[in-house]
This record gives structure tokens, C-alpha cells and sequence, in this order.
């Protein structure tokens, strides 16, 4: 069915070759004011209006279009579509809209920064002939995509909360009865090896002096790999409790308490703690540590549990001879500490799944600690940032503001409650 017209443009059409000259002009004039009304309209309108030619030529464009597209300079009518979106398949997109109304499309762009729209195409005429014009809605869903992506994020994380209450649990009470069992089978094989080192062991007082020498020897042996599964069954043992730990750091969080602190404090603190593993690896360690860094307001302990995350991170990406770079600056509205390695870096393809919870690129790794990382950050309204070349290393950075955030109040115009 064809749309309707205006019934102005339906009299005007019919009496056409009757109209005098100041007819015309006042037709002229009507037409301009309806000109002017529609440009009105669409220039009110949020989403990008475009109409385009067959060729895919811009015909006519409202302001929205600019600004949702961020485009610096000034966009020309007759330019083609691709021009300004590259990313629109405009050969494509005029095939899928043969035969029919309105056609709905997604994409993505990346410049002059990474947006998601939603493209509504309509056929000028309404017929969906393919020669004919299109017009086309342009919709920026950048901001409902990320809140879906928050949404989906926080119904992972009630998941993730609901499996870690569960597992904590139900592995809890059973590690604490393996470890203290370990730890009474070590006090045993201590007592065992000091009777077995004992100048004259009672159970071998019947036998002669070479043979008990050897059984001596061959009992040490069996205490020696006793004690050395135990090791193993107790390291295991504190992994796993390592990463129950993690678990409930993760998805039990408590809101940092803030308190004017030093950032260069935290940083000395964090290396002083993990200095022996740092040079037990051979790696080297530098501090540069910005002076007069000005207090910020911070949980001490929070940042200092993300440091040790981020060090940890880097000291395990490292091979011997390594340098590990911790740097603190401050801005004008906030201050920053860096943890630079110089490992392997990061492939592009795992940079943007980084944070996710249960990634990881290590194999004995949980995939939470750089998740408790921005969890911590974001609760100190700050932000971290990274950088990473793939054979040359990766640099964390995180950035704190420098005075706590308030809620702010709108203030009423005295005015508006003033009767004049």
C-alpha cells in the first residue's frame, strides 16, 4: 500500500496549471515553512537522520549525525555513506532491502572511537525498488550494549557468589581435617627419624652391627620420601586453600574503608612483602617513586592486596633476568602507580577477556585475582588501564582520584520559591 500524501500537496497538485504568480508564491511560502518546521524536527531528534541516493550518496543529514558519529569535520552532502562509515556494506545493505519495508542491521565501529549502532533502512518511495533513494535511522546503542554487558556481568557474579558460599563449604571442613591430619603425620615421621638416628635403636639390638647400618640407611630413605609426599600433599593442600581464599575476596567484598594514606607507602610496603619471592626467581626489582606524592583518600589494605595481585602477575610472567618496574606520578585529580614486566606480553585476542573471571593464561591460575584487582579499583572510583606488547612486556596502571567523591545536590533556584 502507498503512503498517503498531504492533502496541502494533493489541492496544490490538482490546480497547479491554475495558479497565478502570487499563487505560486504562496505556495512557495508554505512549502518553506513546512521546510523549515521538518528541518526543525529532525535536527531535535537524538538519532542520526540520513537520506541517500541510490548510489549511496548523502542527499540530506541532520545534526545528530555528527555528533553521534564524533566527526571532527564537517560532513559534505553528495559524499558517499562509506566515507563516513566504512563499516556499512552499502552493496549488501541494498540487496537486503529488496521487497521489503524497514530493515533492521547492527554494527560496530572504530573510528574516530569504538561505537554499536542500530541502523533502521527504509526505501524512499515505500515500493523497496532498489534503484530508488533510502533513508536511513541511525541509533547510538553504545551505552545500552555496556549496560547489558554490566548486567550480564553482575548475573555472573551472583552466580559466582552463590558457587563460592557453596564450595567454600563444602571443601572447606574437609581441607582443615587433611591439614591437621598432615601435620600429626609429620610430628610422626619426626620422632621416626630422630629414633631411627638414635645411637642404639632398640628394635635392632638383636641384630648385627652391618645389618643394622643397612636397615638404618634404608629406613632413613623411606622417612626421606615420606616427608617429601607430605610437602607435596601440603602444598596442594594450601592451593587449594589459596583458592577458596580468592573465592570469597572476589565475591564477598567489603566497601574500602578510606583514609588520607600515601600511595609511595602502599608500594614500599607491597615490595618489602614480596621482595625474598622477587629475588628468589632472579628478577630485578625498580622503584620509582614520584616525590612530594601528594595523600590520597584510599583502603590501604585493599590497594596494597591489588598491588600484590598486579607484582604477583608480573613476577610469574618472568623468566630469570626480568625487571619488574613499580613507578608511582601524580595529576591534577588524582594519583597513579604502574607494575611494568618485561615478559611475554599479552596476545591481542586474550587482551580484552583479561578481566573476565576464570581467564587465565596460567596453568595452575584461578582467573580472580585480576578481578579482585578492578573490583578494588572501581570501589575507589578510579580506573585501571594496560598496555602490553606481545615479546616485550605488559604495564598495569592504575589511577585513584585524589578527593572522595560526595554525592552532590542540585541547588534550587531561590526564585522559583520567591512569589514576586
Amino acid at each position: 500500500m502507498a503512503p498517503s500524501k498531504s492533502s496541502f500537496l494533493d489541492k496544490v497538485l490538482g490546480r497547479i496549471g491554475r495558479l497565478d504568480a502570487e499563487g505560486l508564491q504562496t505556495v512557495v511560502q508554505r512549502l518553506a515553512r513546512e521546510r523549515s518546521f521538518l528541518e526543525t524536527l529532525f535536527n531535535t531528534i537524538e538519532d542520526g537522520v540520513l537520506v541517500l541516493d541510490e548510489k549511496g550518496r548523502i542527499i540530506y543529514f541532520n545534526q545528530a549525525v555528527s555528533r553521534i558519529l564524533n566527526w571532527h569535520g564537517e560532513i559534505a552532502e553528495g559524499e558517499s555513506i562509506s566515507h563516513y562509515l566504512p563499516e556499512l556494506e552499502w552493496n549488501q545493505l541494498v540487496k537486503s532491502r529488496s521487497g521489503q519495508r524497514v530493515v533492521r542491521h547492527e554494527f560496530e565501529i572504530n573510528y574516530p572511537e569504538v561505537k554499536f549502532f542500530r541502523l533502521y533502512v527504509a526505501p524512499l518511495d515505500g515500493e523497496g525498488a532498489s534503484g530508488a533513494g533510502v533513508a536511513l535511522i541511525l541509533h547510538d546503542a553504545t551505552e545500552q550494549r555496556q549496560k547489558t554487558f554490566e548486567a550480564i556481568e553482575s548475573e555472573r557474579l551472583h552466580s559466582l557468589t552463590l558457587l563460592a558460599a557453596s564450595v567454600a563449604h563444602e571443601i572447606g571442613n574437609p581441607l582443615n581435617a587433611l591439614h591437621i591430619h598432615l601435620q600429626l603425620m609429620t610430628r610422626e615421621t619426626k620422632k621416626l627419624r630422630q629414633a631411627i638416628s638414635s645411637p642404639a635403636p632398640a628394635r635392632f639390638v638383636k641384630t648385627g652391627r652391618g645389618q643394622n647400618s643397612t636397615l638404618a640407611v634404608e629406613h632413613e630413605e623411606s622417612v626421606a620420601r615420606l616427608e617429601k609426599y607430605l610437602d607435596v600433599a601440603k602444598g596442594e593442600i594450601s592451593r587449594l586453600d589459596y583458592i577458596i581464599t580468592q573465592f570469597l575476596q572476589a565475591i564477598r567484598p567489603s566497601p574500602p574503608k578510606l583514609a588520607l594514606a600515601s600511595l609511595n607507602d602502599v608500594v614500599s610496603e607491597t615490595t618489602g612483602l614480596l621482595r625474598p619471592e622477587i629475588e628468589n626467581r632472579g628478577l630485578n626489582l625498580k622503584e620509582k617513586l614520584a616525590t612530594r606524592l601528594p595523600s590520597s583518600p584510599i583502603d590501604s589494605a585493599q590497594i596494597k592486596q591489588a598491588l600484590v595481585n598486579l607484582v604477583k602477575n608480573a613476577v610469574q610472567a618472568m623468566t630469570k633476568g626480568g625487571t619488574l618496574t613499580l613507578q608511582t606520578g601524580s595529576s591534577s585529580d588524582g594519583v597513579w602507580v604502574s607494575v611494568s614486566d618485561t615478559g611475554g606480553g599479552i596476545p591481542q585476542e586474550q587482551l580484552n577477556r583479561i578481566f573476565e573471571p576464570f581467564f587465565t593464561t596460567k596453568k595452575k591460575g584461578t582467573g580472580l585475582g585480576l578481578m579482585i584487582v578492578q573490583r578494588i579499583v572501581r570501589d575507589h572510583g578510579g580506573r585501571i588501564e594496560l598496555e602490553s606488547n606481545v615479546g616485550q612486556g605488559t604495564t598495569f596502571r592504575i589511577w585513584l582520584p585524589l578527593h572522595e567523591r560526595r554525592p552532590r545536590l542540585l541547588q534550587a533556584n531561590v526564585k522559583d520559591f520567591v512569589s514576586e
